[in-house]
């Protein structure tokens, strides 16, 4: 939860006066050391980890229908962290 100027994105919000439990997101608390925009001077930035998302608490029920089951890409889940690589050489 967090004021008007909150962004919408299920995965991660950005904004001032954010209220959440700690220890289901990531928090950013200083977007500069982390390489993001930074709207304001108390801007924070917490990303849904695993398979989660964030609703709207008036909305609830709406968007856990919706997504529920389907995977949200822009958090910090392991598929979205791990990048696979494969080295070929030919014989």
């Amino acid at each position: 939860i967090g004021d008007r100027a909150t962004n919408s994105n299920l995965r991660y919000k950005q904004g001032r006066n954010l209220n959440f439990n700690p220890k289901e997101v990531f928090l950013i608390k200083n977007p500069h050391e982390a390489m993001l925009p930074k709207i304001n001077i108390s801007s924070n930035y917490i990303f849904a980890r695993e398979d989660k998302y964030f609703v709207y608490q008036n909305n609830y029920n709406q968007f856990a229908n919706y997504y529920n089951e389907t995977f949200q890409h822009g958090g910090i889940s392991l598929e979205e962290m791990i990048i696979p690589i494969v080295t070929y050489t030919s014989k």
